[in-house]
């Protein structure tokens, strides 16, 4: 299926999106994990908890954090849950650079294992995982239905997927405000911190782009998923989906 947000792309029309994610994210490293804190408000980090619990319901032993990133919600997942293994992949070395920090910081270490690959092809062995998650990751990847069915194959039946998305809120009022902040504010600081413009621009076109609701739940079936549910939060800027294999 042909989604609006993979032609979104950070830098043009030069190169592949996957190519292009991997740079801006390279790019954005230092300064990602203060940008997430200050474009949400701090919210972000009560997301995550909540995704955190609905994962820690279905009491996982291996867990797999797609597009982890500086490995937030890996931290939050295992100190919610404990799992036997809990491996974190993603595009950027230079995300996974912080990640691997602030784990050290934190001495798990031992516990959490970050490794870079793409998503879409991904070298895990068929129903390697009891759960899948994915925060805010789904609307970079150059082919969505390609890395559902990626995180359906390497889940064990019974498996539990939870993917993590910002979306734009469906009152109107409240959209008027937030896309003004979301197409503006956030593009403005984010180059200042970053030095980055076209990341932050990229950034929130790609919220307003990324299949929503029951949309992204057909995305979910047609990858063979089942009892596919979504959960909006804070005004509706924030989707938690969840489904079965």
């Amino acid at each position: 299926m042909d989604n609006k947000v993979e032609h979104i792309m950070p830098y043009g029309d030069k190169q592949g999106k996957t190519q292009q994610v991997q740079a801006m994210f390279d790019s954005i490293a230092p300064a990602y994990d203060f940008m997430n804190r200050a474009m949400t408000m701090g919210i972000d980090k009560w997301w995550r908890k909540v995704a955190c619990k609905l994962v820690a319901a279905a009491h996982p032993a291996h867990i797999l954090d797609v597009a982890t990133g500086t490995g937030d919600f890996a931290v939050k997942l295992y100190d919610t849950i404990h799992p036997a293994t809990l491996t974190g992949i993603d595009l950027s070395e230079g995300m996974l650079d912080v990640a691997r920090r602030k784990v050290e910081a934190l001495h798990l270490e031992q516990h959490i294992t970050f490794e870079q690959g793409d998503s879409l092809h991904m070298r895990y062995a068929d129903g390697t995982f009891d759960a899948v998650t994915v925060a805010f990751g789904v609307r970079n990847f150059e082919h969505i239905d390609q890395g559902y069915k990626e995180m359906y194959r390497v889940m064990r039946p019974g498996g539990l997927l939870c993917v993590v998305e910002l979306s734009t809120p469906r009152n109107t009022l409240v959209r008027f405000f937030y896309n003004l902040y979301a197409m503006h504010v956030i593009p403005f600081f984010g180059s200042l911190k970053s030095g980055d413009k076209s990341a932050y621009r990229y950034l929130p076109e790609s919220i307003a782009a990324v299949p929503q609701g029951q949309a992204m739940l057909e995305l979910m079936r047609q990858a063979g998923f089942g009892h596919c549910s979504v959960r909006r939060l804070t005004l509706g800027t924030c989707s938690i989906y969840t489904a079965v294999k």
